[in-house]
């Protein structure tokens, strides 16, 4: 039989270790791998706005997004988009003199109340200074002029900005002129400007990078770039600002970290400084929340099927270009590639011919895809080996 003293002491170990436990807290959960991503900070005082993923053109988030408002001086991304494509088509150079005309010069110079370059009237400048002195110091007048080098005139020009802005997808969007001043008619979207945005980087990288110029000299007139991000943020390198008293404080930018690119814009804010501040925060929380991977190489074979009737028996087939994909963070582990393939494939082949297409899917929407190419050529074979593999192919069909 125990003594009372040894029950005693029992009690209080007893009576100590339960309190021991209670003071001690319970071990943490590990970190979750997924955060929810908050809401964007949508800006309080525009009309529309959105942040696009340079890689897919996903919408990441937005307002107002497809609402037909004035745009401002970022009409002028489409004309330098018109321009690059007429250089890139033999149908202008970088040299050719362009006229600064007292058209344009009445309609976009000093004695307006809009944004103007500079260039002497009646006076020529090559025609890379003048898009330059569009695209950095806004210039009215320089947009006018390159309209009419272009195409003879202003509104012929204007039919060149539309019929691109429908080959590039802006269904929300209608040029009246190449400067954006307000005029009846003439109007687009935070959408649409957005999709321009993506289409002047991937297609014309060079005449994109005009807009990284912090300032341009003409004479002995120097200004700055309106885009006050610019200064903030060395990985913002465009896109374009405007305003009028219809429009409002308008901007379009674009900032890369890394292989990761957005696009952000915003429309019809209330100051200069409103629409950068705004523009930055959606930067923000984009590069914060979602990740950009490289998750093939243009060129790298990613499948050899079987080819028929063909000098060789297989086809190395990838992507002509790198594949990316933006997902929200902590989320790459859960997507799931896939290639689509026809059950037979006959030689011809011409090398960069698509022959099926590869797509990743992340919770069951596809998030990224792109054509599979042949990386090589594939000859047709001799016409036995035609006649030998087409009774096998009958054969595997059966």
């Amino acid at each position: 039989m125990k003594s009372p003293v040894f029950a005693a002491v029992t009690a209080v170990a007893l009576v100590s270790g339960l309190a021991f436990a209670q003071s001690t807290p319970a071990p943490l959960p590990p970190p979750a791998d997924v955060v929810e991503i908050p809401p964007a900070p949508a800006p309080a005082t525009s009309k529309a706005w959105i942040v696009m993923d340079y890689a897919s053109g996903a919408v990441l988030a937005g307002g107002n997004i497809h609402e037909h408002l004035a745009p401002a001086s970022m009409t002028k991304v489409m004309t330098s988009y018109v321009v690059a494509a007429e250089l890139q088509n033999g149908k202008v150079k970088l040299d050719d003199p362009v006229l600064m005309s007292e058209n344009a010069w009445r309609k976009g110079g000093a004695g307006t109340d809009g944004s103007y370059s500079g260039f002497p009237v009646n006076s020529t400048a090559p025609l890379q200074q003048m898009e330059i002195g569009m695209v950095v110091q806004s210039g009215n007048d320089a947009a006018i002029a390159l309209a009419e080098h272009v195409a003879g005139s202003e509104e012929a020009f204007t039919h060149l900005m539309n019929s691109y802005a429908q080959r590039i997808g802006m269904k929300d969007t209608q040029f009246m002129d190449a400067t954006g001043l307000s005029e009846d008619g003439h109007y687009s979207s935070a959408y649409d400007m957005a999709l321009l945005g993506r289409a002047l980087i991937h297609d014309y990288p060079q005449s994109y990078a005009y807009n990284k110029i912090k300032e341009f000299t003409v004479g002995s007139i120097t200004q700055p770039n309106r885009n006050l991000l610019l200064w903030r943020d060395a990985a913002v390198d465009g896109i374009k600002t405007g305003h009028t008293s219809e429009a409002g404080y308008c901007i379009m930018n674009s900032a890369v970290h890394g292989d990761q690119r957005l696009i952000t814009v915003v429309m019809g804010d209330s100051s200069m400084k409103q629409r950068a501040d705004d523009s930055y925060a959606l930067l923000n929380w984009g590069f914060r929340f979602y990740e950009t991977h490289r998750l093939y190489e243009a060129n790298a074979a990613l499948a050899t099927p079987r080819v028929w009737k063909g000098k060789e028996n297989s086809v190395k087939l990838g992507v002509a270009e790198p594949l990316l994909v933006s997902v929200p963070r902590g989320r790459y582990n859960d997507l799931k590639p896939s290639m689509d393939l026809p059950k037979q494939i006959v030689a011809p082949l011409a090398k960069g011919q698509q022959v099926g297409t590869v797509k990743v899917e992340l919770d069951g929407k596809v998030v990224a895809q792109a054509p599979l190419v042949a990386i090589e050529a594939v000859e047709q074979g001799g016409f036995f080996k035609r006649l030998w593999d087409g009774f096998w192919m009958w054969w595997h069909s059966k």
